[in-house]
C-alpha cells in the first residue's frame, strides 16, 4: 500500500498514544509475553512509522514484558524450490556456492515487514540462530524463547514457537490475518504423516562458512485463514482495530491445539 492510500484510508494520523489505547482495548497487558506479527500499511498513515508502533508496543509491555517478533530470512534457502521469483536453473549451484552464511546481525528479514525488520535492529534486541525461520525478541523472558531453535524441524517444539507454546505466549495479528499466523505452522509438526522436501542454507560449521541440506516437513499455509476463522467462531480471539487495520489476539496455546486438531480432520493429509 502506498503511502497516499494509507493517508487517505485514515481518517487522522495514527500516533503512539492511539496505538496504546487500541493494545490496551484488545487486552495486551503490562508483562505479557507478545509474539507480534504486523503490516504497517495496513494500519493506516502513521505518525514515526514503524518506529512508534515498537515503541506502543514496548511501553504497553514494560520492562516486565518480552516482545517478540519473526525475523525469517527465506532467502537463504534452497533456490531450487524459490518462486517469487524463481532464478533461472543455471543459477542454482552459482548461488550454493556463493550464498554468505547466515549471520543474525547482517542477515536481513524476508516479507517479515517494515516493523519487523526494525525491530529486530533495536539496543538490546537478540535473534535467534536459524538461518531461515529466526525470531527475535527483547525483555526478561528472550533468552529463554530464543535458547532452542533446532535445524529440523524450523517451526516445531525444538523452536521459539514451542517456547512460546510452553510459556503461553500471547499472539497479537497486527493488521494481518492467520495466513500471517507462523503457530499454526508449529501445530502442522504435530500432525502424523506431514509431507517432507529437502531444503538447504547456508551457515557456519565449525567456523567455516558451509551449504548443507537438510529434510524438513513442507508447510503449508493455504488452509490458515479457514482454520483461523474456525477459530475465532469459537470465540477463542479476541478481535479489534489497530489505527484502521483488524487485528487479533489470543492464546498461543489455544491456537496450536485448536489447529492441531482442525488440520488433523479437515485437511487431506498423504499416507
Amino acid at each position: 500500500m502506498s503511502e497516499i492510500t494509507s493517508i487517505l484510508k485514515s481518517e487522522s494520523p495514527v500516533t503512539i498514544d492511539t496505538i496504546k489505547r487500541d493494545l490496551i482495548k484488545l487486552g495486551v497487558k503490562r508483562g505479557d509475553l507478545l509474539l507480534v506479527h504486523s503490516s504497517l500499511s495496513s494500519i493506516g498513515w502513521v505518525c514515526g512509522g514503524a518506529q512508534s508502533v515498537i515503541t506502543a508496543l514496548m511501553e504497553i509491555l514494560g520492562p516486565e514484558g518480552t516482545l517478540v517478533m519473526p525475523s525469517h530470512s527465506g532467502d537463504w534457502s534452497n533456490p531450487l524450490h524459490w518462486e517469487n521469483p524463481p532464478v533461472p536453473f543455471a543459477w542454482i549451484s552459482i548461488i550454493q556456492e556463493n550464498m554468505p552464511a547466515y549471520d543474525p546481525y547482517l542477515t536481513k528479514t524476508r516479507g517479515m515487514g517494515t516493523i519487523a525488520e526494525l525491530f529486530r535492529l533495536q539496543p538490546g534486541v537478540i535473534r535467534s540462530n536459524h538461518p531461515q525461520l529466526s525470531f527475535s525478541a527483547i525483555g526478561p523472558l528472550s533468552q529463554k524463547v530464543l535458547s532452542c531453535h533446532h535445524l529440523f524441524p524450523q517451526l516445531g517444539i525444538n523452536s521459539p514457537l514451542g517456547n512460546m507454546y510452553e510459556l503461553n505466549a500471547k499472539v497479537l495479528l497486527l493488521g494481518v490475518h492467520y495466513d500471517s499466523n507462523t503457530c499454526f505452522h508449529l501445530a502442522e509438526t504435530l500432525l502424523p504423516n506431514m509431507m517432507k522436501k529437502i531444503n538447504g542454507t547456508a551457515m557456519m560449521i565449525d567456523g567455516k562458512r558451509s551449504w548443507i541440506q537438510f529434510e524438513d516437513y513442507d508447510y503449508n499455509s493455504d488452509d490458515f485463514l479457514a482454520c483461523g476463522s474456525n477459530f475465532d467462531q469459537l470465540g477463542k480471539s479476541t478481535i479489534g482495530f489497530i489505527g484502521y487495520g483488524e487485528s487479533r489476539l489470543f492464546s498461543i496455546k489455544n491456537a496450536v491445539d485448536h489447529a492441531k486438531a482442525w488440520l488433523s480432520i479437515n485437511r487431506n493429509l498423504q499416507e
